[in-house]
């Protein structure tokens, strides 16, 4: 997770992660619009379900990526906010959040 607050208002927070077939991530996408809707949280939108090579789905303060990983290497977020906080997220489960 990086942490844009600075950098940006659009967002505070940008998540970025990668899966390997557009299946895993659809369902990385469901999952975690599933996961926030049982706290109520709602996206704004969602766009790039039709193909699923780059799911976007925006949560106001917090916009997910979800790339496939030839996606994610091709357009290098990571690169583009060099300059955020890297929040480390490892070791974090779901059962903690809520």
């Amino acid at each position: 997770m990086l942490d844009i607050k600075e950098l940006s208002s659009v967002a505070d927070y940008v998540v970025i992660c990668s899966a390997d077939s557009e299946r895993q991530v659809s369902a990385l996408s469901k999952q975690i619009e599933d996961d926030l809707q049982l706290h109520k949280v709602k996206p704004l939108s969602i766009e790039g379900l039709g193909e699923s090579k780059w799911v976007l789905m925006d949560y106001n303060d917090v916009i997910v990526h979800i790339f496939l990983t030839p996606v994610r290497s091709y357009y290098d977020l990571e690169g583009l906010w060099a300059d955020a906080e890297k929040i480390d997220t490892a070791g974090t489960d779901r059962a903690s959040t809520g």
